[in-house]
Formats: structure tokens, C-alpha cells, sequence
């Protein structure tokens, strides 16, 4: 007796076989080496399998070029991260700086920060930011957004309830 495939993994293998050159070219276009092509096609493989009902697809291009698309941003987000955190290093003296291990911890922190911080309003990521990277006080959050001084309180707390517990309300 042979077990049978069901029909969301039969669909899943059309897709895939019929999709995953052309998506692989297309992000290769964008990206410019297949290598990290070949990583966002296999992540955006993944996470139609994970997240879709593929068996209802109508527009399987137009759906995974959203995918990719995303997937996309999110790997350059990172790559922006990531040279602005070697640019940091890079203004440090020799022997301040970290081990390769804790360089890959630090950045690993940044990057989830990052994520944590990108679900805020705007104004509350940039109180929160201007207050631990620039060392502005509040008084001066206040003047540069627009608001009272309470209001920039509220914006910090918030952006540290998010990033110590995924707090987002």
C-alpha cells in the first residue's frame, strides 16, 4: 500500500517546480548574485508553504513576487543594519573592538530591536531612538516632534515595553 500525497503538497510541488526558476532569475535581477537569490527563493518557498493555501491560487506569480517582495525588503533592511553596525565598529579603537562572537550577538540584538521598534508609530520609535542613541533629553524629544513632555514619557515607555516584552498596544 502506498500512501498518497495530499492534494496541498501536490499543489505545492506544481507551484514550486513550475515557479522556482523564474522566481530565482527574477530576485537574482534584483539582488545581483545568486547566492543570496537562492537563499530569499528558498525562504519564499518556505513560507508559502508554511502560511498559504496554495491550492487557491489564482495568480501564483503575482503571489510569490509579493512574497519575495517583502522577504526582499526585509533582507535589505538587514544589509543596511548590518554596514551601519561595521561602520560603527569601524570608528573604534583596535582593542574596543568586540569578539567576532559577540559582534554576531550584537548584531543579532540589533536586528531583533529593529523588528520590535518597526511595529511603533513613528514618533514613538523616534522619541525612543533620539532619547537612547542621541542623549536627547525629554524636553528636547518634546520640542523637535511637537508634543508635551508627558506624551514623549509615554512614547518611551511604550518603545521599551516593546522591546523588553513585545509590548504593543
Amino acid at each position: 500500500m502506498s500512501i498518497q500525497p495530499s492534494p496541498s503538497v501536490i499543489a505545492f510541488k506544481a507551484l514550486y517546480s513550475d515557479h522556482h526558476s523564474w522566481l530565482n532569475g527574477w530576485l537574482r535581477k534584483k539582488i545581483g548574485n545568486s547566492f543570496d537569490a537562492a537563499d530569499l527563493t528558498h525562504d519564499t518557498f518556505m513560507r508559502v508553504l508554511t502560511n498559504s493555501d496554495v491550492a487557491s491560487l489564482r495568480e501564483p506569480r503575482a503571489f510569490l513576487t509579493t512574497v519575495a517582495s517583502g522577504l526582499l525588503s526585509n533582507f535589505y533592511r538587514r544589509k543596511k543594519i548590518e554596514q551601519s553596525y561595521l561602520d560603527a565598529l569601524a570608528l573604534l579603537p583596535a582593542q574596543d573592538i568586540p569578539s567576532p562572537e559577540l559582534r554576531v550577538i550584537i548584531l543579532e540584538t540589533l536586528l531583533e530591536i529593529d523588528a520590535l521598534l518597526d511595529g511603533l508609530p513613528g514618533d514613538v520609535r523616534k522619541a525612543f531612538l533620539w532619547s537612547q542613541l542621541d542623549g536627547l533629553s525629554q524636553a528636547d524629544i518634546a520640542r523637535q516632534l511637537g508634543v508635551s513632555i508627558s506624551t514623549v514619557k509615554r512614547y518611551i515607555v511604550r518603545a521599551v515595553q516593546q522591546c523588553c516584552f513585545g509590548v504593543n498596544r
